[in-house]
């Protein structure tokens, strides 16, 4: 079927609209008609450093929309459900049966169809697909079974949509992973869609929260879901030492979005003996004194995510968004897919916080 696809046809080039021809949904695959699609920065920095091997490409991973049709073999879905899209995972590996499917060892979320037939095709020439299993970028998209949750139908395609990435892996890290105690001090560092959901769970579980962000609006907003102060890490030569004075002792639990060793550094000073730090932002090498971690007795480790199992998590964000505690529309900017370059301009240099495209089907 002929639709409109976001298409990269070079490592780091724009997104360019265009026609393309996308398949008919075989066993296990579902076809969604796409009506809102996030752009998380996993989108962006996967464009920036894709192998040239596989472009062109059609990335996109928060997609939400409507069951167009189903492949041979689907059930968990119908056609005319509304429905989340997330990230595969096979639910048979070990990880998969233990109850964390974000670290499926099968290897889905880049890779097309085990046959290597394409999913979509621009004049006649194949188009890599199957990013997150959706590759949602695009009017149409041909998902799984596995990777497609179903969700009320009265749920607005724009906070759907970000409800299977950012929204969960920021509140899946505190209520999952983290799971402080009452009292506990926590401090997000970064104050993204990710870290505005972090503070958000933080502060419902009863966490003393501190947000660390160098934007007004963002740090405002973290307070406004219950961050207990702020603070703005240009302002100071010494972050460590302002967020211990601001917390009054050391950090319990940390959660860095930001992958940033000057960052990463001031959580490890900060910590409270024992404390841990949960990294869930996307980036390169990180180092850390080892002898600072040992005495301390720190825990450090990486959240995929959120670690959440997606049937049981969107349901809960979707109802809590319908109970009025998930201020999802104070994070979202909403643009035509048409401006997505501008939309992904936008979030990379801070004037947007989640930019989700609508999509006109």
């Amino acid at each position: 079927m002929r639709i409109d696809a976001a298409v990269v046809s070079v490592p780091g080039g724009p997104f360019e609209v265009s026609p393309v021809e996308l398949d008919s949904p075989q066993a296990g695959e579902v076809l969604v008609r796409i009506r809102a699609v996030g752009i998380c920065h996993t989108d962006l920095g996967m464009r920036a450093t894709w192998s040239k091997h596989r472009c062109p490409q059609v990335f996109g991973h928060e997609g939400a929309g409507v069951v167009e049709a189903v492949g041979p073999g689907v059930t968990r879905v119908r056609p005319g459900q509304t429905v989340c899209l997330t990230y595969r995972s096979c639910r048979s590996c070990r990880q998969c049966l233990a109850g964390h499917p974000a670290y499926c060892i099968a290897g889905l979320n880049t890779a097309g169809r085990p046959d290597g037939t394409p999913t979509i095709t621009r004049d006649g020439e194949p188009v890599f697909g199957g990013f997150f299993g959706q590759s949602s970028f695009a009017t149409f998209a041909i998902t799984h079974e596995d990777n497609t949750i179903p969700v009320p139908e009265t749920l607005s395609p724009v906070i759907a949509a970000p409800l299977g990435c950012g929204v969960q892996t920021g509140y899946g890290t505190v209520t999952r992973v983290v799971r402080p105690a009452a009292g506990a001090t926590l401090t997000v560092y970064g104050a993204g869609s990710v870290g505005l959901c972090s503070v958000l769970a933080a502060a419902r579980a009863g966490a003393r929260v501190i947000a660390v962000d160098p934007i007004a609006g963002r740090r405002a907003l973290a307070e406004k879901f219950g961050a207990c102060a702020t603070i703005d890490p240009t302002s100071t030569d010494d972050l460590a030492a302002e967020v211990i004075a601001s917390h009054g002792r050391g950090t319990d639990h940390a959660i860095d979005t930001t992958a940033r060793q000057d960052v990463f550094a001031a959580a490890v000073a900060a910590a409270e003996p024992r404390g841990e730090i949960a990294l869930v932002g996307i980036g390169r090498a990180l180092e850390f004194d080892v002898m600072s971690v040992l005495y301390k007795g720190l825990s450090i480790r990486g959240v995929i995510e959120g670690d959440v199992v997606p049937d049981e998590v969107i349901p809960e964000l979707a109802d809590l968004y319908a109970a009025g505690q998930l201020p999802l529309d104070d994070l979202i900017t909403v643009y035509p897919f048409a401006q997505i370059n501008q939309a992904a301009a936008d979030s990379l240099g801070g004037a947007t916080i989640k930019p989700v495209l609508l999509v006109d089907a």
